[in-house]
């Protein structure tokens, strides 16, 4: 896949740039494109998006610390 046209007369539509890549490697890469454009064509986010309000995380307890003096360090903001 280089700079130069095809016979057709259309430049490619990949172009490495470095390394050099094995046939197996090119052809993963163009298959998730394939399934990127798939799903953009078909409206469908690639992930979609939580509210930081909706997170439970934020609901979970973080670990107390340990050590000496670690009940007073307990309440203290970080």
């Amino acid at each position: 896949m280089s700079d130069r046209q095809d016979a057709a007369g259309e430049r490619p539509v990949l172009r490495i740039v470095r390394g050099d890549p094995t046939p197996d490697e090119v052809a993963a890469l163009v298959a998730a494109l394939r399934v990127r454009s798939a799903r953009q064509a078909a409206g469908t986010p690639a992930q979609p998006r939580v509210s930081a309000w909706a997170d439970r995380a934020n609901a979970l307890r973080r670990p107390l610390p340990h050590g000496r003096d670690a009940w007073r360090r307990y309440r203290r903001p970080r």
